[in-house]
């Protein structure tokens, strides 16, 4: 089955094409990091503009690079929710117009669905049941992965998302943005522990997240130094910052993992690219005796190709979309 695949909830178009939930025939992606940079952020109305300009002719790329014709396709796939409303119904107003033009049909999928789904197409092997770290710069939750489309948020973050933390200090920081990658390869050499940083504990959800007091301390301290004319030890600060914000997910999912029990654990989204995060869950499941699932480098951020794969599975289950589909800036992951 042949699923071509739109993806648009932030600051990516995406396009791809995807055969039985597996295989990727082509991935395309138009990145607005460039333009964004510029403003330190995603700002909506920019992204939803360069949606526009771009969704039509990836589309064709897409199915160009894949060597197949408009005929071959079997269904479109498109991101629904969540996201930034304005970005999602670019993509969400072109599947439609394309389902309805080549009449075949339409599944909507859930963002963070398909970062899961990402792991499908890294490991061929991997099926649920099994327990997902999902983080992203707009999510970070623990999932249980009952099957390919039943899913239960078993803890998440109380505020702001590990990703988001990451972006906001590396704009003080004036490193680049997203601030995953920059921070990330600052950190490299410098000491995890030289800068204590705080952590959070929910009281009665032990698996339940919160980054907003880590974000406040960091920030507070790159300011307080400037203002006192000290240098930071930037390697060692972005180290320790990185460390804090995986001793806060590790530690939980690893919990979560012992709990359900499956003896299988992946990661997905964009901040799944993290190297002491990847680091800190390899040696936990090597003391644990749990296999660990990490999607390759290329398909941690946002693409189309995971779009495609979820697609798949939402389509074997008999989901499918109206006319009247609409987008959605939240949703429930359980809830597809």
């Amino acid at each position: 089955m042949n699923i071509l695949a739109i993806e648009s909830s932030c600051d990516e178009t995406a396009a791809a094409v995807v055969r039985d939930g597996r295989t990727v025939l082509s991935s395309c992606v138009a990145s607005q990091i460039e333009m964004h940079t510029i403003y330190g952020g995603v700002v909506p109305e920019i992204a939803s503009r360069k949606h526009v300009e771009a969704v039509t002719a990836l589309a064709d790329q897409a199915v160009g690079q894949a060597g197949l014709s408009q005929r071959e396709l079997d269904a479109i796939a498109v991101t629904c929710a969540p996201g930034l409303i304005g970005a999602l119904l670019v993509g969400v107003n072109f599947a439609k117009g394309a389902a309805l033009a080549l009449n075949l049909p339409l599944i909507p999928v859930h963002h963070v669905r398909g970062h899961i789904a990402a792991n499908y197409i890294t490991h061929p092997d991997l099926e649920p049941p099994f327990t997902c770290l999902c983080v992203s710069g707009g999510t970070s939750a623990i999932v249980d992965v009952t099957s390919y489309t039943e899913m239960t948020v078993l803890g998440s973050t109380r505020d702001d998302a590990a990703g988001e933390c990451f972006d906001k200090v590396a704009r003080v920081l004036g490193i680049g943005y997203p601030g995953g990658g920059p921070m990330d390869r600052l950190s490299r050499g410098g000491d995890p522990r030289k800068y204590p940083m705080p952590q959070a504990h929910v009281q009665g959800a032990e698996l339940d997240l919160s980054f907003s007091g880590l974000k406040t301390a960091a920030l507070n301290l790159i300011h307080n130094a400037r203002q006192k004319g000290e240098e930071l030890d930037l390697p060692s600060f972005a180290a320790s910052f990185g460390q804090a914000v995986s001793d806060s997910l590790v530690p939980r999912t690893m919990r979560a993992a012992e709990r359900l029990g499956y003896g299988k654990i992946a990661v997905a989204g964009g901040v799944a690219a993290n190297g002491r995060i990847r680091q800190d869950l390899q040696a936990a499941c090597a003391r644990s005796g749990d296999r660990l699932y990490l999607p390759e480098l290329s398909l941690c951020g946002d693409n189309a190709a995971m779009i495609g794969a979820q697609g798949f599975y939402e389509f074997q289950a008999g989901k499918r979309a109206g006319w009247d589909l609409n987008a959605s800036a939240t949703r429930d992951i359980s809830l597809g």
